[in-house]
C-alpha cells in the first residue's frame, strides 16, 4: 500500500492570507504540491483533505485502515481541544505524524499543549512547509517499513 493521507484541519485553507507572521506566505496548495512532489519521487500517492469540521477529520481517520500506509496530520486548533480526534487516532492502526507549521511550544499557553500528540508516532513543529516534507520522509523511510513487521 503506497498511499498517504495528508490531513489538514481548520483554517489551514487560509494559509498565505492569515497571520503571515506566524504561518508564512505559503498556501495549502503549496504544501500539497510539495508533499505530492516528494511522494512521486518515493513511489507514493497522496490524498489531500482539509476540513474546518472536526467530524470530517474524524471520519477520514476512521476510514484510513487498509486505505493508507500512514497519515500526516495537522489538526490545527483542534490540537488543543479535541478529545474526539485523540480517540479517533487511538482507534486506528495507522501511523500518524502530527505536524504544526509554527512552534506551538513557543506560542500562547493554551496552544502549547497537544491533546492529540500522545496518540501519534511523532510530532514535528515550527519548521513550516519543511515540516510536512520531513513528516512524509519519516513515514515512508522509517516508520511504515517497521510498522507492518
Amino acid at each position: 500500500m503506497n498511499r498517504i493521507l495528508l490531513l489538514n484541519g481548520p483554517n489551514l485553507n487560509l494559509l498565505g492570507k492569515r497571520e503571515v507572521d506566524v504561518y508564512g506566505q505559503f498556501t495549502l496548495n503549496d504544501i500539497e504540491t510539495e508533499v505530492n512532489k516528494v511522494a512521486k519521487e518515493k513511489g507514493f500517492e497522496v490524498d489531500c483533505v482539509q476540513s474546518n469540521h472536526e467530524g470530517v477529520l474524524i471520519d477520514e481517520i476512521q476510514v484510513a485502515v487498509g486505505k493508507y500506509a500512514g497519515i500526516i496530520f495537522n489538526p490545527a486548533a483542534y490540537t488543543h481541544t479535541s478529545v474526539a480526534l485523540l480517540d479517533a487516532i487511538r482507534s486506528v492502526d495507522v501511523p500518524i505524524i502530527e505536524v504544526h507549521i509554527s512552534n506551538i511550544h513557543k506560542r500562547e499557553t493554551f496552544r502549547q499543549k497537544s491533546i492529540t500528540a500522545s496518540a501519534c508516532v511523532g510530532q514535528i513543529v515550527g519548521l513550516g512547509l519543511a515540516g510536512y516534507r520531513l513528516a512524509f520522509l519519516a513515514l515512508v523511510e522509517e516508520i511504515i517499513p517497521y510498522h507492518n513487521h
